[in-house]
């Protein structure tokens, strides 16, 4: 396929996959108030547990609205995921062969609960995480919250988790298309397990290195999985190319 033709179908499925998270956007547009109790939640309840003025503010005319415009993106995103998981893999998808594709879009079919489940680690660590970031705060004052730094600070945290946990489909995308062989991954396994553990520390909020881990080692795993559907697949293509030239 030309360079061109390549643009005009990443111009569709980034298209696509904008207008899936529009429409899912309108549902969690609805659902706001349900959805801004939950995520104020950690902060209710820690000014509860310290009897402390620990209050999220709305300082501009228009940050209510901006907010549950902000609220109902971040509802799609996430409600959204298998259709724009979905355009990412059919971009790729097209210039594998088709042993390739079915091989593939299992491990692709993963990547939606992988998604999940990393928004899913993010969420379980917010109350911990603001917790211990608001504990910092002197006795006898008070913290009053800016809601868009706090819904910036919870986005970005819960999403990271999330599209951390998407890693391996990207590296099986890569060798399956040809671009990376997984013996390359492989080999750079010391430089992916500390850029894993400084991802994880940068990402994650809290002190300790508890919840470090907890990050650190399912996205360690999840790349030495990925590592492994890689092998098996060159394996597969080198062994098929090989047959072809003997013919």
């Amino acid at each position: 396929m030309p360079l061109l033709d390549h643009l005009r179908e990443l111009r569709n499925r980034v298209i696509l996959a904008v207008a899936g998270i529009a429409v899912a956007s309108v549902l969690g547009w609805f659902l706001y108030t349900p959805l801004f109790e939950a995520l104020q939640r950690p902060i209710l309840d820690i000014a509860a547990q310290r009897d402390a003025q620990v209050v999220i503010n709305f300082a501009g005319v228009a940050t209510s609205l901006d907010m549950q415009i902000k609220v109902a993106l971040f509802a799609g995103v996430i409600v959204s995921s298998p259709w724009w998981i979905y355009q990412l893999w059919a971009f790729v998808g097209p210039g594998l062969t088709r042993r390739e594709r079915r091989y593939t879009l299992g491990f692709v079919a993963a990547a939606v609960p992988l998604f999940l489940i990393g928004t899913g680690v993010g969420w379980w660590i917010l109350p911990r995480a603001v917790a211990i970031l608001t504990s910092f705060t002197p006795q006898g004052a008070a913290n009053i919250i800016d809601a868009q730094s706090y819904l910036g600070f919870v986005m970005r945290m819960i999403l990271a988790f999330g599209l951390a946990f998407l890693l391996p489909i990207a590296m099986v995308g890569l060798t399956m298309a040809g671009l990376v062989r997984a013996r390359t991954w492989l080999a750079g396994w010391r430089w992916a397990v500390m850029g894993t553990a400084v991802f994880a520390a940068a990402i994650t909020p809290t002190s300790d290195a508890l919840t470090m881990f907890i990050l650190m080692v399912p996205m360690v795993v999840l790349y030495f999985g990925a590592v492994g559907v890689g092998l098996l697949a060159d394996r597969r293509r080198d062994a098929r190319l090989a047959a072809e030239g003997l013919a």
